[in-house]
């Protein structure tokens, strides 16, 4: 929580035999601070939407977040890729899912189902990317051991 954090997403197929030519990831609620990272050879377009109230942060208030990037290009179906955004991570725990969207030449993939409560991501047909927050083992010293009551004072 609270960290920036780099990471990727990849897409590793097209949609049988079609190119992919889009990809689109909806950046959640409480990410703040999201940057792509640019591809040669494609095109990125970034929305923003207001903030209900101004956020502070390191580079001072801003007042609207990146809601949503999508690259333009073509990828072969035969060939994978990795689509990268540096986001700050909001002060919380536990997974952060993404909607995500492949649009090929022909068809498309809508990378958007979200485990119910107990189920596998692993069943689902079209899992959504994830990412797990998770907060930092305290780093307390480990305590005394207490002292021994019946220990024989001489």
């Amino acid at each position: 929580p609270e960290a920036y954090y780099v990471g990727a997403f990849r897409v590793s197929h097209g949609c049988g035999v079609s190119p992919t030519v889009a990809f689109r990831v909806e950046i959640p609620d409480g990410i703040n601070t999201a940057r792509p990272q640019p591809k040669p050879g494609w095109t990125v377009e970034i929305e923003r939407t207001p903030l209900p109230a101004p956020v502070q942060t390191e580079g001072g208030p801003i007042t609207e977040r990146v809601s949503a990037v999508t690259w333009r290009g073509l990828l072969p179906p035969d060939q994978f890729d990795d689509f990268a955004l540096l986001m700050k991570l909001p002060n919380r725990a536990g997974p952060i899912h993404f909607r995500a969207f492949q649009t090929c030449e022909q068809g498309g993939r809508a990378w958007v189902d979200v485990p119910a409560a107990g189920q596998n991501a692993h069943d689902l047909e079209n899992p959504a990317p994830m990412l797990m927050l998770r907060r930092p083992a305290a780093a307390t010293a480990a305590p005394a051991p207490a002292a021994d009551p019946h220990a024989h004072h001489h």
